[in-house]
Formats: C-alpha cells, sequence, structure tokens
C-alpha cells in the first residue's frame, strides 16, 4: 500500500501517525494558503490541527506544508539515513510515486518565488511528534539545486537562499 493512502498526520483520539510533517518560517508575510493546490497546501500550524511549529524556526510567519495526504508524505524526502545520497533526480534502485515528484517541483516554484524576492525561508522536515528534536542546519543555494534535484532531508532545517 502507498504511504499516500494511509497518512493522516492527527489520528482519532488525538494520536500521531508516523507521517513527515513540513514546517516553514519565513520574512514574507504573503498569505501562502493562496497558493495552495491538491499537490501544496499551506495552512497555519496550531494545536488543533498539526502539532505546533517548532522553535528551532525563527521567522515570523510560520507555515504547516500539507501535500496530497495532507501530511507531508507526498513529497520527495530522503530518511536521516539517506543523506548522504544528497539532492538528485528521481532513479530507477529509488523508486519514487509521480505525486511525489510533482507535489515537491511545485513546492519547489513557490519557496524559489519567494527567496527570489528576498525573504528569508527555513523549512524543517521531520516525523510527526520529532518538532522538537534537534535538527542539522544547512544552507540550500535554489541557484545550484535545481527543481528536479530537489528533496527535503528527514531531520534537517534548510535555509534557503537564491
Amino acid at each position: 500500500m502507498s504511504r499516500r493512502n494511509v497518512c493522516s498526520p492527527r489520528l482519532p483520539g488525538g494520536k500521531d501517525n508516523m507521517c513527515y510533517m513540513l514546517y516553514m518560517s519565513t520574512d514574507c508575510p504573503d498569505d501562502l494558503s493562496q497558493v495552495s493546490s491538491d499537490l501544496v497546501r499551506f495552512g497555519r500550524p496550531s494545536v488543533q490541527t498539526y502539532s505546533p511549529c517548532p522553535s528551532l524556526l525563527k521567522h515570523e510567519h510560520k507555515w504547516f506544508i500539507g501535500s496530497k495526504s495532507e501530511c507531508s508524505c507526498t513529497f520527495r524526502h530522503l530518511c536521516r539515513d539517506s543523506v548522504e545520497l544528497g539532492f538528485g533526480e528521481p532513479e530507477d534502485w529509488f523508486p519514487e510515486e509521480q505525486d511525489e515528484i510533482d507535489a515537491t517541483h511545485e513546492l519547489y516554484g513557490i519557496l524559489k518565488d519567494v527567496v527570489e524576492r528576498g525573504h528569508g525561508v527555513e523549512l524543517l522536515d521531520c516525523w510527526s511528534g520529532d518538532e522538537e528534536k534537534e535538527a542539522e542546519s544547512i544552507e540550500v543555494s535554489l541557484a545550484e539545486v535545481p527543481s528536479g534535484h530537489f528533496r527535503l532531508f528527514e531531520g534537517y532545517l534548510f535555509k534557503l537562499k537564491p
């Protein structure tokens, strides 16, 4: 069964499922929920919907970025043990769903637009329930990482730059 069919960040009774959760902070005041689509969904993090925004994120405007699956599982991710693979295009030996590729490409375009307009952006990719765990922080230049190569790294805080 595909993970996108079983993901839901909050199960009945308030228990969290094992899902990827993607959080963003930015100094951009735009209402990013206005650019949401079926593949990329921006929402304000709150206890009622998702976990509160992690304290690691320092910019004023905070977002939870969901995907088709409501959680953040339908994006391209590398698990913590595979991060040494870095950024790269999908490979035959590492199957990825087309929805994951399309959603990540769409997300990249939104992020690139915000960064190129001079705004700071931080992204935290983590498992549900791990929002306050220590994360590795790295700068990611979108000029050096093309859209087709972009993917998220579990347990990493990306500080995006043009």
